[in-house]
């Protein structure tokens, strides 16, 4: 991938070391690594109008335009309206209607005159986060793009970040991008175990592999203040074999005295773990990966003169792309590709169980074309 040296040259301190990570930077990074959502969240952490500021245009809001700050009241009342009518909240007008939109968040991270309103203003800003990512979704159902302008959208917004990021020196050995054929897009739908198996997420991909297993966490959180918000993260969509929560907090001496600070207790991984089971079964039992889904938010409005025949308001028109991230240490990697843990058996147990599926009652070949030596079963 080509570096242009006229983009951005920051330092290596960008890159900011697990040892150095703040109580935001490891709520943030935990809520990736365990594929949990913000609608759990009881408070924020930012601690500077800048910080929401650049958050909000992570999301690709732009708070100085008056036409995004007019769509981002418009959400605001929607929001409030619906706790008003629906649960009979009483929301407070400094949250209704606050001096500028980053009150808000700053007001929901207990900052500010107006700290005592936080909890209201957590509770209104996860209804915000519903109705926009509602809002976005239906955005591509109405949008005269094609799946493949869209997609270089996309592309172009990753490989941007990419492009930062190894600018910076970073040690990143791969970060390289696929698409998902349609023959595999049918077979992970026939492998899956849900009755309605109606959503592929990992149909855009990227993988990044680091020099070192110390380096992954670092990279991730540059992706989740350049990429894509935090909060993006598609829920229960993450499998993470690469880290152990408790063990990373606990021997990270500036980690551990945030304990008493973080929303979850340490030991919800595990409990998780033990109730949902989260593995992949066609991964081999030594495969090792931080693999999760961020719906990446892509500004459309040049497709958007006009929409159901009328005019298009002035305003933001975001929409979001679900790609699949694969981050993973070069050792990891390199075990990841032998025997078992080989994409090449992956994709064979997948496909027999596709077969067994479909067979399953009925006359069929004695042999898979793609499994050989291996009997399908009836």
């Amino acid at each position: 991938m080509a570096i242009d040296v006229h983009r951005i040259h920051a330092s290596m301190q960008e890159l900011l070391p697990v040892e150095r990570f703040g109580l935001r930077d490891i709520e943030e990074t935990r809520l990736v690594l365990r594929g949990g959502s913000v609608i759990e969240w009881r408070r924020l952490n930012f601690r500077s109008r800048d910080e929401v500021d650049a958050f909000l245009r992570l999301a690709q809001l732009k708070p100085d335009l008056p036409g995004d700050e007019a769509r981002m009241r418009e959400i605001l009342a929607e929001a409030v309206a619906y706790l008003r009518s629906v649960f009979r909240y009483r929301v407070a007008e400094p949250v209704a209607n606050p001096r500028e939109i980053h009150d808000l968040f700053l007001m929901a991270s207990g900052v500010g005159e107006h700290r005592r309103w936080r909890r209201i203003a957590c509770i209104v800003l996860k209804v915000m986060h519903t109705i926009f990512h509602t809002d976005a979704r239906e955005l591509l159902f109405r949008t005269p793009i094609s799946e493949r302008d869209f997609g270089t959208l996309v592309d172009l917004r990753v490989r941007r970040c990419a492009e930062d990021l190894l600018a910076l020196g970073a040690p990143v050995l791969e970060f390289v991008g696929s698409v998902k054929s349609r023959e595999s897009t049918i077979t992970k739908l026939l492998a899956k175990r849900e009755s309605v198996a109606a959503q592929i997420f990992d149909k855009v991909r990227y993988r990044i592999v680091t020099e070192r297993y110390e380096d992954v966490l670092p990279v991730l959180r540059y992706l989740t203040l350049n990429l894509f918000p935090f909060a993006f993260t598609v829920p229960a969509q993450t499998m993470n074999t690469l880290f152990n929560f408790r063990r990373l907090v606990e021997g990270t001496p500036n980690l551990a005295v945030l304990i008493p600070k973080l929303q979850l207790d340490l030991g919800h991984e595990e409990r998780d773990a033990r109730k949902n089971g989260v593995v992949n079964e066609f991964s081999g039992a030594g495969y090792r990966v931080l693999n999760f889904v961020a719906d990446v938010p892509v500004r459309i409005d040049e497709f958007l003169c006009v929409i159901d025949g009328a005019r298009r308001q002035p305003g933001p028109q975001i929409a979001f792309a679900p790609v699949e991230f694969q981050l993973m240490d070069r050792h990891t990697h390199e075990q990841n590709e032998l025997g078992e843990n080989s994409h090449e058996r992956y994709k064979r147990r997948q496909r027999m169980k596709v077969l067994r599926r479909l067979s399953r009652g009925l006359v069929v070949p004695r042999r898979a074309p793609e499994a050989a030596n291996q009997e399908p079963e009836a």
